[in-house]
């Protein structure tokens, strides 16, 4: 079962994507994808390192999920938290430039994994697309490009729910 867990900052998505993957009764592998460019995004990994349960395997990748899903082994449940950041990791280099193409391709084959691999996989991904329009160019387009990735995630998982103030609407379900 593949399962997108959707939600808006402190919605409640990690803690449930988490409960979730508990509950796949599989050992759980954590996949990171966050990077920690300032003291305050250091913070959050150290207080999130903290919180998961201690039996769980981390991986810090903040960029080829397709490959981690093709390495992790099959008897595993793996949690990718969070595909936003990883969006913004693939979209922009560490200067804020796009680099769409790279993007595209690293986007494409985790679709073409996530198709293919029969795993547990659990994915949390912020939901930004209900803000008012940017005002700058390359928020606008992050913004578009994360409805477009959901969008396409959600026709691949068998599960999709939407997570706001800690509660869960299951928006798909096989």
């Amino acid at each position: 079962m593949i399962e997108l867990v959707l939600g808006g900052a402190r919605s409640g998505k990690s803690r449930y994507a988490e409960t979730r993957a508990a509950e796949s009764g599989l050992p759980v592998v954590y996949v990171a994808t966050a990077e920690a460019g300032d003291a305050e995004m250091r913070e959050r990994i150290a207080r999130h390192r903290l919180d998961r349960p201690a039996g769980w395997v981390t991986v810090e990748e903040p960029l080829d999920l397709a490959g981690t899903l093709r390495a992790a082994a099959a008897d595993r449940c793996i949690l990718v938290d969070c595909l936003t950041l990883w969006l913004s990791n693939a979209l922009f280099d560490s200067r804020g430039n796009l680099r769409a193409d790279h993007y595209y391709r690293h986007r494409d084959a985790l679709c073409e994994t996530l198709s293919s691999v029969r795993r547990r996989v659990v994915m949390v991904s912020n939901e930004v697309g209900y803000g008012v329009v940017a005002a700058d160019p390359a928020t606008r387009r992050f913004v578009d490009e994360a409805g477009f990735l959901h969008q396409r995630l959600a026709e691949i998982c068998d599960r999709v729910t939407l997570v706001a103030a800690g509660l869960p609407l299951v928006l798909k379900s096989a």
